[in-house]
């Protein structure tokens, strides 16, 4: 019962210190108000969090980056400036036709912010996109974004994709402005705004009409047209492909140079893009952004190698220095051809010192039938010298610039915007990361403690263990004496009389052998007594039905006594464990003998009850009292059995002389049901 004790205790504490352990572990979800990209991060294992940072890792070496650019061009649009950030401002942009759109692209004006570096200028905060047919006055919405979206701060360009709609028109409706960055004043501020209808930008050149205007003056940096003019404040780098020197031409390239590109097979045009000599090898750039780029060219189209059947495809007319930029874009009605002809009118003119002169440049030329760049890898033939052998024709198809490989327009776009989701991303996941590692540091250091609390757990169940078993050893010890005393004593004394009645018997052989058959029972019982208090381990094969051991006993025992015994509740008697038969059996064999020897009384009567709740056990004689035999109340060997039981026992006096002992068990556990 102790050893259980033991264990209990010890279970006790191991429980204690998982619930700790557990409460320990479970804190590190504890969180205050975080955003909904945090509780993702959240959600994630460490394993995940770093398989997402490699992934990112990996995609930021092949997406193309900002690299800004430099020199003097066209900023975008601007609005008015307010002193409120609610008042809204709209922008709508016009094309010829229904088409269908599937992608917006705002590309934020940037400035150079002297704290944090560049940063989009004037972005709104809160808009919506509509777009909608020419019958349309209303249009659909296909994009929403408020402060909780969480665009700023950002310099890539805001991508946005929706399913394929009809549409003649879109509108920009900002409700909620963010401030310039010089002042504070609250304005709407965008480079420029491309509308994809699968690789076409079908705003390109196209009307725009605005709220308010802060420049009215097309050659100003901020008119409208300038949202639609093709030029964005970025530099193609594409962080692929190989790296190509533009291609330049001498100084003086007569009065009517042209470039000639042959696409050898008839193919349906629709689009030129004439990428500017690359101009950002040096800080500062030597030359202006313009360098090389014609003040007026026409292109013209043809199927027959000496332009016999030449038709014009577009013109380009520099009329103030923000006509020019890093890619010129022209659109022009779809036309079938095979050549393209570049003709110069009035070429770039060159000036450094005593070196004057007429002078052509351009990185790559690129020619488009049905959204895809048919020029790469071309033949082209001009009629004027290069600058350089390194300045080779093939640069200009060769599909790469300074920095590599050239992009089409959407997917630099997407890019760039997914470079900035990226990289947005990434600190979160390094700082969540970090939390994670320093948590699991935290953790290991209280899982030591917690190591070393079981270790000082564990030394203290094994001293516990070792004092419960010592204490088992006594209380068996304690019992082996008892038992020696209640059973072999008691058996001993019965010998001693059944002897004496023996002797007294000579005379009466049939007497005489009854009363030696019940000497010897009582030596064989004895045997069996010795034998059990030597080994204490199986109690069930000393003793059989507590009731007939009982009754036999006192028949024994009592045998020139007058005697009663009588029980209550025998079913439940019955299922007493082994060791509780035993134990009430000697105690009710202790009080017999302590009669017999001391009572001198002439009658006894036994009573035991059992129900679901105690047991009770009355021993009841006429003798001559407690004080007169024994000089004690409870005479020290029930006291000594009653406390191996668990008992308690009462042994009183009664007025017409004699003693009544009463042995009660509280509790249920001796049953061997329970």
């Amino acid at each position: 019962m102790y050893l259980a004790r033991g264990y209990l205790l010890t279970f006790a504490a191991f429980g204690v210190i998982a619930l700790i352990m557990g409460w320990w572990l479970a804190s590190r979800n504890s969180r205050g108000e975080a955003d909904a990209e945090e509780l993702r991060l959240n959600r994630l294992s460490i394993s995940a969090l770093e398989h997402r940072l490699a992934t990112i890792d990996e995609q930021l070496l092949s997406l193309a980056q900002p690299s800004m650019r430099t020199g003097v061009g066209a900023v975008g649009y601007r609005s008015i400036a307010k002193s409120d950030h609610s008042e809204g401002e709209w922008i709508q942009i016009d094309w010829e036709q229904d088409v269908p759109i599937d992608q917006i692209v705002l590309v934020p004006t940037i400035w150079r912010d002297t704290v944090n570096g560049f940063r989009a200028d004037g972005f709104p905060i809160e808009f919506r996109i509509l777009v909608g047919t020419a019958g349309q006055t209303e249009g659909d919405v296909v994009a929403s974004y408020s402060a909780a979206d969480h665009l700023l701060p950002r310099v890539a360009p805001l991508v946005i994709s929706f399913p394929a709609t009809d549409a003649s028109w879109m509108r920009l409706e900002a409700t909620r402005l963010s401030p310039r960055g010089w002042d504070g004043m609250y304005i709407l501020q965008l480079s420029e705004i491309l509308v994809f209808s699968g690789q076409e930008n079908v705003a390109l050149k196209q009307s725009v009409d605005v709220s308010s205007e802060d420049q009215f003056e097309l050659r100003s940096a901020r008119h409208k047209q300038h949202l639609v003019d093709g030029f964005v404040p970025y530099l193609m780098d594409a962080y692929e492909g190989n790296q190509s020197l533009a291609f330049v031409s001498e100084i003086g390239v007569g009065d009517s140079p042209e470039i000639v590109m042959d696409l050898e097979q008839t193919l349906p045009l629709s689009r030129i893009h004439l990428h500017a000599t690359d101009l950002s090898d040096t800080v500062p750039q030597t030359v202006p952004e313009d360098f090389g780029i014609p003040r007026s060219m026409v292109v013209q189209g043809a199927n027959e190698p000496g332009f016999s059947d030449a038709v014009p495809l577009c013109e380009y007319q520099m009329e103030s220095i923000y006509e020019a930029g890093p890619i010129i874009m022209r659109r022009f009605p779809e036309t079938p051809c095979r050549y393209v002809r570049l003709v110069v009118d009035k070429p770039y003119i060159y000036s450094n010192g005593d070196r004057t002169g007429s002078r052509i440049g351009f990185a790559e030329i690129e020619l488009f039938a049905n959204g895809q760049n048919v020029s790469v890898g071309k033949p082209v033939r001009v009629n004027f010298k290069a600058d350089s052998p390194l300045r080779s024709l093939s640069a200009l198809t060769d599909g790469n610039n300074l920095f590599g490989e050239i992009l089409p327009i959407r997917r630099w776009m997407d890019e760039l915007a997914k470079r900035h989701d990226l990289e947005s991303e990434r600190p979160l996941l390094r700082a969540e990361l970090y939390g994670r590692y320093q948590l699991q540091k935290t953790n290991l250091n209280r899982l030591a403690w917690l190591a070393g609390l079981l270790g000082f757990v564990a030394v203290c169940t094994v001293l516990v263990e070792r004092i419960v078993r010592q204490r088992a050893v006594y209380q068996t010890r304690q019992r082996i004496a008892a038992d020696l005393h209640d059973e072999l004593g008691a058996n001993l004394h019965a010998i001693g009389l059944l002897g004496d009645l023996a002797q007294a018997s000579a005379e009466s052989p049939d007497k005489l052998k009854s009363l030696l058959r019940r000497i010897r029972d009582l030596t064989e019982r004895s045997g069996a007594a010795t034998r059990y208090c030597s080994n204490m381990l199986e109690a069930k094969g000393l003793f059989g039905d507590l009731m007939d051991d009982m009754r036999r006993t006192s028949t024994r025992m009592m045998a020139d006594l007058e005697h009663q015994i009588s029980f209550e509740g025998e079913s439940l008697l019955r299922e007493l464990k082994p060791a509780t038969r035993i134990d009430l059996f000697l105690f009710y064999k202790e009080c017999l003998v302590n009669i017999l020897r001391h009572s001198g009384a002439t009658r006894v009567t036994t009573h035991l009850k059992a129900d679901r709740r105690e047991l009770c056990l009355t021993i009841t004689d006429n003798g001559s009292g407690l004080e007169n035999s024994s000089g004690a109340r409870v005479p020290r060997s029930l006291s000594r059995r009653s406390r191996l039981l668990g008992a308690q026992v009462d042994a009183r006096d009664l007025e017409n002389h004699g003693t009544r002992i009463t042995l009660r068990l509280r509790t249920r556990k001796f049953w061997s049901g329970a």
